[in-house]
């Protein structure tokens, strides 16, 4: 029994975590935790967390300005106490804001979360350093993360120039031969590996058709967990070879103003659950977003948000089941969906 409980992991994924503007206001009163709400409970039953940092956190740079850019988020160099209170293990830097305020709020950023001890991918000095992965021991796994982005092509990290680790979603791209080449030494190096992809638009339902053929081609290339995001919506479900690809994840914490049609306040806690080698189950606990905080959905708005994914995976062929009592949704990662 006791083998089997340590070969038993589970990662828990959240999208854009974004703790500028009035969460950082809030956060001038409130404690570190605030913007989890009551989400705080699954963060900490989950062996690993993972979250994408829709933002700067740091005191220092001014508003970038090399280059038109209408929103910038920063959050005080205190508030990586935010993600310390999650235990927050790991993060994508490869995103639209990491450079929100210029190259000194990126490397203070990057500091900060050296000292917190907390893992990051997808930005760096370099295009080596932004290409570097994440790698880290958990149970006696090793966990990899790798992070990119299709956003900001202005931001690309070079040999000579900081920035993202930018690669456009097209096979044929040098920067994408380059990214599926990482991914598979990578994971001869690893037993869990996990790619960021911060990508696609902000709105719809579906993944761009371009995203399917270069998640799976991530997938055969050795990741084991496709963590997209970008969009303030959260996209379906698809298991491919009997490895999730979560489209988009959508927002989880943020201020921003609510579509009442696509409803950018709603998203889910995406729980992955591995034994052993495998990747067992993906559980999806649905949560809303109030006055800056994330909070676990409830009544209408619960309902609202599993029919939709629902609606979501069957169009991606994949099956799910709605837990009543566990208040969850779960994907079937070795069950096709029928028709």
């Amino acid at each position: 029994m006791e083998n089997q409980e340590k070969s038993h992991m589970t990662l828990l994924f959240v999208g854009d975590v974004m703790l500028g503007r009035l969460v950082n206001a809030a956060l001038q009163e409130q404690t570190p935790a605030y913007p989890w709400g009551d989400t705080l409970a699954l963060f900490q039953q989950a062996d690993v967390r993972l979250c994408n940092l829709e933002c700067v956190i740091s005191d220092w740079g001014a508003p970038w300005s090399a280059t038109p850019k209408v929103f910038h988020f920063r959050s005080d160099a205190k508030n990586v106490a935010v993600l310390t209170s999650a235990h927050m293990d790991a993060v994508s830097l490869a995103n639209n804001h990491a450079l929100d305020f210029d190259y000194e709020g990126l490397f203070q950023m990057i500091g900060n979360l050296d000292a917190a001890g907390i893992q990051y991918a997808g930005a760096g000095t370099t295009i080596t350093e932004a290409s570097e992965p994440a790698i880290w021991e958990m149970q006696g796994k090793q966990l990899g993360l790798i992070a990119f982005t299709d956003n900001e092509p202005g931001w690309e990290a070079t040999e000579e120039q900081p920035g993202i680790l930018y690669v456009p979603v097209m096979l044929k791209d040098q920067r994408a031969v380059n990214l599926l080449e990482l991914v598979s030494k990578t994971k001869a190096m690893v037993d869990v590996l996990i790619v960021s992809a911060h990508w696609g638009p902000n709105w719809g339902d579906n993944p761009p058709a371009k995203q399917i053929p270069f998640a799976h081609a991530l997938i055969d290339a050795g990741a084991d967990v496709i963590f997209g995001h970008s969009g303030h919506v959260v996209r379906g479900v698809e298991v491919y070879r009997e490895k999730p690809i979560l489209y988009c994840t959508g927002d989880f914490i943020d201020d921003y103003a609510v579509d009442e049609i696509e409803r950018n306040d709603h998203s889910s806690m995406f729980v992955v659950e591995i034994d052993g080698q495998t990747i067992s189950r993906l559980l999806l606990y649905p949560t809303v977003i109030e006055a800056c905080q994330a909070r676990r959905a409830k009544d209408s708005e619960m309902k609202a948000i599993v029919a939709r994914m629902q609606r979501l995976c069957r169009k991606l062929n994949t099956a799910t089941t709605w837990d009543e009592q566990a208040e969850r949704l779960e994907v079937r990662v070795n069950q096709r969906a029928p028709g």
